[in-house]
This record gives C-alpha cells, sequence and structure tokens, in this order.
C-alpha cells in the first residue's frame, strides 16, 4: 500500500478541481441553505490488523464488527505480561517495543482498519462536502472510494478533507480509515488506538464559506467583542454580501447585532476579515464560580438576508493578569490554580472521547475543588474544552510531550510538524475562555538530542512566534523537567526557562524563591505536584505571588505503571473508575473552604521513583470491616479546627489542626488505634462547634447487590450511563470485603460499553460482561442506544440477591 509523506490534508487534484469552480463561477450564485454538520459517527465496521486493499469499495467487510465511534482498538487487546528479561515497571523502557508495554499499559500496539458504507443524502448535492476527523491515534489515513483523502501524522490533531468530487450519488460510497499504533518509542503512555473521537460530515456553499476553524475572537475584559473571520470567497461577484454579526446570551436571546457597512472587497483567495467591534450592555463575565457564555454567530449574508455560511462560537467575557506579585487574576481577583496534570484516557473506556464520561470527570473534580487542568501532554478533545468553558474549568492547553520525532507518531521529522500542528491546535483552540495560557512541551530541556543542540532554546523561539500569529492573547510555557537545570550549575535555572513567559516547574517548588530573587520578572508554576506529598507542596508555596499547580495523576490511570501487575498508574486520590480514596479528601479540604473531615487508615508502604524524585506511597483505606484486635495507624483528613475520633462511645481524644506546620496541615493522626466492631466516627469542630461527620461502621455478611446509576440519560447513541454495583449487608452497608465476580445483562435500546473496578491490579478485561469486586464495588458503563425505550441491566453473583435496575433515556 502507498505511504503519504504529504503533510497537507486535501489531495492536490480535489484543490485544483474547487479551483475550476472558482474559475467558472458566475454573478448571480444562487445561495442554496446554510452550513450542515452531521454526527458520522454510527454504522461502522472495524477489523484488527493490516489488510493489504482494505481501502477498496469492493472489498468484502461482511465478515468484520459492527462498531460506533468513538472506538478505542487498544483497550480491546489482552494484558500482556512481562517476560523474564523485561523490566516490569516504567523506569527502563528500552530500545525494542515489547519492553515499552509497561509505559503502554501492558498492551500490544497494532493497526486497525474501520469502513463505512454509506449514501449522500440528497441535500448534499450541488454543496460542498466535507469529512471532519477530529483525531485518529497514533497515526490515521483516510479514504473514499479507495481515493486517499487525508492523514494525521499526529493524532491528537483533527484533518478535514473535501470530497465533493469523489461521491457517487446512484452507489454506495466507502469511508475507510487506516489506524497505526506501532512506531517504536511513539509514546511513552498509554494513548490507545483508532477513531477515538467525533467524526463529522461537514456541508457548506460550494464557492463562498468559512474556512476551518474560521473565527478568532478576542474581549476587552469588560464588554466589548473583537471578531476576525476567515472565508474563501471563489466567485467574482461579491457586491452583494455582507457580514452579520448576532451575539446571543445564554437563553439565546439577541443581545447584540451588526451587519458590515460595507461589501467585502477581494475574491478568489482566502481572507480574514476584521469585523466591527460589537459592545454587550450589561456584559455578564465569565469566572470559575459562574461561567456565563454567549454566543455568537457570524453568517456571511446576501442582498435580500438570505444566509450563504454560517458559524457558531461559544466565548465568555473575562480578564487574565499575571504578575511576579500576585501570580493570575482572573477579572481583577487573586485565583490560584488547583489542579490536575493527567493523560487524556478515561480509565475502562481506555482513550475514547465519550463527552459524558468527561462531563463525569469533570464534575467529580469539581466537587472536591479542583479548578484546573493541565492537558499533559497533547491537546485534549474539543468537548473537554467545551466542558471546561461550561463548568469553569481553567485550562493549562498543552501541544507535545518532547520536541522529538519519535514522541509525534514517528511518521514524519518533528521538524516537519510542528509548523502544521501548531496552526491546528492553536485556530480549534483560542477561543475558548477556558484555556489560561498555552504549553508548547513537556520536561525536554533535558534532552541534548533537540533539534539545533541548545537544550531546546531554538526549537522554543522558532514555535512561539508562529503560535502568536494565531493568538497573542495568552501566554506562553513549557513545562520543566526536575532534575534539568542549567547545565553548567544546578543554582541557575535552564536556559529554556529563561525563554517562556512562565516558569513552569514539574516538582521543584522548592526553587521557586530562590529563582524568584535572581529573576524577579519571573511568574511560577508547579506543572507538576507529586500525590505523595499532597499538602506541603501546596501550602510551601507562597500563595500570594505563585500560579498555582496540578497534581500530577490525581486519578489513577492505564499506562505508565510502577510494576506488574498494575496495569498502569496507581497513586491518584481517585480510582481508575473514579471511586474517591481517602486522600481525595485531604484534596478537598486543601481545595475548598466546606467542613471536611474524613477517615483514614494507612497500611504498608513502599518507595517509587518518579521523574528522579523517590516517592513513598501507602494503602489507604477507609471502612471499618477487619481483622478483631487489629492496630491502625489513623490519619483525620479536616480543614477544621479540631477532630474528636470515637470508637463505639468511647473518645480516643481531640486534636487540634497544626495550621502553621504545612507539613502536616489538615492532617491529625492517632497511632495504634485497636480496631473492635462496631463503629468509628470522626467529629471536626470550629470555634467549638461541630462543622462535619465521617462515621464507618463494621458491615455484616453480604447478602444483595445493588445498583446506583446517573440520573440523566439521553437516547442519542453517544450518551453513557455510569451505573455502581455495590454489594451490601441486610443494613444496606457496603460491604468492603466483598470480591465476587458480578455478571452483567443489558436490554432494551443500549449495550455495555465497559465495566471497571478499582482493582489497577486486576487480570481482567474491561471489554466484556462481567468484574470482580473491589472493595465491595464496581462499575458498568452502559451505551446509550438511538431510540428512545426502556433499559434494563442486571447484575448477578454467586450467593447475593441479584439487583435489576430500569433506565428511560429522554430522546
Amino acid at each position: 500500500m502507498t505511504r503519504h509523506r504529504h503533510s497537507f490534508q486535501t489531495s492536490a487534484s480535489l484543490l485544483r478541481q474547487l479551483f475550476t469552480i472558482a474559475l467558472l463561477a458566475v454573478a448571480g450564485v444562487a445561495y442554496s441553505q446554510a452550513r450542515t454538520s452531521q454526527l458520522f459517527n454510527f454504522d461502522w465496521r472495524f477489523h484488527a490488523g493490516d489488510i493489504e486493499g482494505a481501502e477498496a469499495v469492493d472489498f468484502d467487510d461482511s465478515g468484520w464488527r459492527h462498531v460506533d465511534l468513538p472506538h478505542d482498538f487498544q483497550i480491546e487487546q489482552p494484558w500482556v505480561s512481562p517476560s523474564a528479561n523485561e523490566r516490569p515497571d516504567n523506569s527502563d523502557p528500552g530500545a525494542n517495543i515489547r519492553s515499552l508495554l509497561s509505559s503502554r499499559g501492558f498492551k500490544e500496539m497494532g493497526i486497525g482498519w474501520y469502513r463505512k458504507t454509506f449514501k449522500p443524502d440528497e441535500s448534499w448535492r450541488g454543496r460542498r462536502v466535507l469529512i471532519d476527523f477530529e483525531g485518529i491515534l497514533y497515526v490515521g489515513d483516510a479514504y473514499l472510494n479507495g481515493q486517499f483523502i487525508g492523514k494525521t501524522d499526529y493524532g491528537y490533531l483533527g484533518f478535514e478533507a473535501d470530497v465533493t468530487r469523489l461521491l457517487r450519488w446512484d452507489a454506495d460510497n466507502v469511508l475507510a480509515v487506516r489506524a497505526d499504533t506501532r512506531a517504536p518509542l511513539n509514546s511513552r503512555w498509554y494513548t490507545g488506538a483508532g477513531i477515538y473521537r467525533d467524526v463529522h460530515v461537514v456541508t457548506t456553499n460550494p464557492i463562498i464559506y468559512f474556512s476551518r476553524h474560521p473565527l478568532r475572537l478576542t474581549t476587552n475584559g469588560r464588554d466589548s467583542v473583537f471578531i476576525s473571520a476567515e472565508m474563501m470567497l471563489f466567485t467574482r461577484d461579491i457586491s452583494n454580501l455582507r457580514v452579520r454579526t448576532r451575539v446571543m446570551d445564554r437563553q439565546g436571546k439577541v443581545v447584540a447585532e451588526q451587519t458590515s457597512a460595507s461589501p467585502l472587497k477581494s475574491s478568489g483567495r482566502a481572507g480574514e476579515y476584521e469585523l466591527e467591534p460589537i459592545r454587550i450592555n450589561d456584559c455578564h463575565l465569565w469566572n470559575v464560580d459562574d461561567p456565563y457564555l454567549y454566543t455568537a454567530e457570524v453568517a456571511i449574508v446576501d442582498g435580500d438576508g438570505n444566509v450563504v455560511d454560517d458559524v457558531r462560537q461559544r466565548f465568555g467575557v473575562r480578564k487574565l493578569e499575571f504578575s511576579p506579585e500576585f501570580g493570575m487574576k482572573l477579572n481583577g481577583n487573586k485565583v490560584i490554580l488547583k489542579g490536575i496534570a493527567n493523560h487524556h484516557t478515561l480509565g475502562a473506556l481506555g482513550a475514547a472521547a465519550y463527552p459524558r464520561a468527561i462531563e463525569k470527570r469533570l464534575r467529580l473534580l469539581k466537587e472536591y475543588g479542583f479548578n484546573h487542568i493541565r492537558t499533559s501532554h497533547n491537546p485534549y478533545s474539543e468537548s473537554l474544552l467545551d466542558l471546561c468553558d461550561s463548568l469553569g474549568i481553567l485550562v493549562v492547553d498543552e501541544l507535545y510531550d518532547k520536541w522529538l520525532t519519535q514522541y509525534i507518531g514517528g511518521r514524519v521529522e518533528w521538524t516537519e510538524q510542528w509548523q502544521h500542528d501548531i496552526p491546528e491546535w492553536i485556530r480549534r483552540d483560542r477561543n475558548h475562555p477556558c484555556v489560561v495560557f498555552w504549553s508548547l512541551g513537556n520536561e525536554l530541556q533535558t534532552y541534548a538530542n533537540l533539534p539545533y543542540g541548545d537544550w531546546g532554546v531554538t526549537p522554543y523561539r522558532m514555535q512561539k512566534p508562529l503560535l502568536l500569529r494565531y493568538d497573542d492573547t495568552r501566554l506562553v510555557t513549557v513545562a520543566m523537567h526536575p532534575r534539568g537545570r542549567n547545565h553548567q550549575t544546578d543554582s541557575l535555572p535552564a536556559p529554556l526557562v529563561m525563554e517562556t513567559d512562565i516558569a513552569a516547574y514539574n516538582y521543584r517548588y522548592m526553587y521557586f524563591p530562590g529563582d524568584g530573587r535572581r529573576f524577579p520578572w519571573m511568574m511560577f508554576y508547579q506543572s507538576e505536584a507529586a500525590m505523595t506529598a499532597l499538602g506541603p507542596n501546596y501550602y510551601e508555596m507562597d500563595l500570594d505571588k505563585v500560579i498555582g499547580l496540578a497534581y500530577w495523576g490525581a486519578i489513577d490511570y492505564l499506562g505508565e505503571s510502577q510494576g506488574w501487575p498494575a496495569k498502569g498508574w496507581a497513586q491518584g486520590a481517585f480510582y481508575i473508575d473514579l471511586t474517591p480514596k481517602p486522600n481525595a479528601y485531604l484534596m478537598k479540604s486543601i481545595f475548598t473552604d466546606e467542613p471536611t473531615v474524613h477517615l483514614c487508615f494507612q497500611g504498608q508502604s513502599r518507595e517509587i521513583e518518579w521523574n528522579g524524585i523517590t516517592q513513598r506511597i501507602r494503602e489507604l483505606t477507609d471502612h471499618w470491616t477487619r481483622t478483631e484486635g487489629e492496630k491502625l495507624n489513623l490519619t483525620v483528613y479536616t480543614n477544621a479546627d479540631e477532630v474528636e475520633v470515637i470508637v463505639n462511645g468511647r473518645s480516643l481524644g481531640r486534636k487540634n489542626n497544626d495550621r502553621n506546620n504545612p507539613k502536616t496541615r489538615n492532617q491529625i493522626r492517632w497511632n495504634d488505634v485497636m480496631y473492635e466492631p462496631g463503629y468509628i466516627e470522626a467529629i471536626a469542630r470550629t470555634d467549638g462547634r461541630v462543622v462535619a461527620r465521617h462515621r464507618e461502621e463494621t458491615a455484616g455478611q453480604a447478602v444483595a447487590l445493588r445498583l446506583t446509576a446517573d440520573k440523566d440519560w439521553r437516547a442519542d447513541g453517544m450518551d453513557l450511563n455510569h451505573v455502581v454495583v455495590e454489594a451490601v449487608d441486610k443494613r444496606g452497608r457496603v460491604v468492603p470485603t466483598a470480591a465476587m465476580d458480578v455478571h452483567f445483562e443489558v436490554s432494551g435500546p443500549a449495550c455495555l460499553a465497559a465495566v471497571s473496578s478499582g482493582d489497577h491490579y486486576s487480570d481482567e478485561l474491561t471489554q466484556t460482561d462481567h468484574r470482580r469486586l473491589f472493595q465491595g464495588k464496581a462499575l458498568a458503563i452502559l451505551r446509550a442506544g438511538q431510540q428512545a425505550g426502556t433499559v434494563t441491566l442486571t447484575a448477578t453473583a454467586d450467593g447475593l440477591k441479584a439487583a435489576k435496575l430500569k433506565l428511560m433515556p429522554r430522546q
């Protein structure tokens, strides 16, 4: 099969054909309907492995498996345990591909083919028709009716292909995609594989239309909106064309409107047009607690007011300020980034970018006080940014890991690729109010083999001007490796830090004071913070001056295992199924003012090394169902003044929260607490008043299963319902020692998308119909069908009463 090395996203022949249309355009063009966009995720066929000729129209795919997108075929692969000559953890990836499996979640990499057969809708006739892919991992090639139409060489960014001239109106059309993750050393984590994001069919006017990601929308931070729009005008008659702009509020009411006073001036090429500023009366600002969004609708209209093409963009009006004196302000108020730096995957779903799965994570994080996400180390899905806009979560938007070919897919040299990636990335993301600054890379200043041999300085100086061409309203940084100081003396920052707008240090927050004294213009952001130092690495910063921090791996994820049989990072505050661990409540006590108290029992500890930093991790639990006579070390997490611990009515005493000690703040300890059946309760007081309680009781024998579902569910073919299954005793208490294998059966218009639990050491697959309970719990994720109807989920386990749940997804 021919491999395509060119970086353009549509073939040269299609561009020539489009230009021919432009030359033939005449006065009096009849304008049809405005832009349409149709989700193209359903009714695909999939084959694991490479097949010669699978892009051909007449290829027989009848034996292929039916799938709907988004789809991650790597998550379906069996686990591959390390062989005797492999390191079983993430410490030494080596040079051969099998030794990479610990970082890649112990899953084999490979190739997958997708095919979708369809007939064009009659409404597409006479229009420009595009196929828009948001992402294909890790590299992907697309074909229509056997013809190559486009590709991605860095699967975290998408592309569109003009297929107008390739469509067959009276016959079946076949859209085929080849996804490949095999390139050696192309990632340090579990990426997933396949068409893992949405596909759309977009139609526009054939000769007058907005280009890809056409709007650049900025504000003055108070009440004025500035918009430029890139348009393609392939016609000689543009005298009657105008640009109309409307701004709608949250309820859809038009609050501002204007139409360009003079006709568009140029034709026959792309043009970026600056529109007249728009003022919003009584403007409602966007912030983390009140993320108010407006919608801009920009339309090309003819002399009669008919819409030729239009685009919509949600936006927020907000003002960002940065200074070494106060770190970051939003709308004039000091804000500290309280965040997470995780990879893009979604637990048991792998990389498949379901908006509901993303929303569930974001709402969980918001509940525990997080206000920030760093998209380490690649652009996340558009759905995530849309949701962060809606929920008020601040984003540091990151493009790359390392500036090396092996980390961007391995098919095109990085020195040839970044010029194509930066425009697509910035144009896609720049209008989101949630994005507060850009990051061009991660932990790369220690690599002597970076292009131009100066530890990243020249590559940064090359990339930044191109970035600013598309957005000059935000600052730019690169996250620094903790061991990468100046190569002549450790007392000075790395040369690359001196180039960036923000000094972003992974873990090394202790350098902030000294570097700030030497270089008073520096502004500091702890771009990765260690979970094992949770608390000190927040309170030991000068919170009046720093921008904030992002805790690395706050949610357990696939890949980057610290040792088989763990299938990935297991040091988070939330299990991979999103169940909170006890230290999630320590985070909540730090990040929020909500009165919080939570019991935590510390088990065995061990040391791990992560990025050259030795960390001690412990098993943490919070239940009171144990072996009688067992001695436990208890830590109570609280932001109250003091805590009293009660065991079966007997007080173990009161202890104060030492807020002057950053190493123990919000962590109050009792050692050698003797377990006895009954209950244990922590009572938190502030100013002598009870403000919070946490009580755990000894559970009895498990007798039944219980199912608890999300409350809202839509029958749109894409929505998910996360259903928690628990083993309970006769009083309805969860039995944390229960470990039965639970089988799931679904009837009605839905399917079982994945199963999970918090057990990262389990050898069970997630794409199956059963799961063993972990600490008495498991998770079933249902995907809705496209038709409304009653969905029934039944859960069974040996020795327990079965549970049945009826759900009604709304249309």
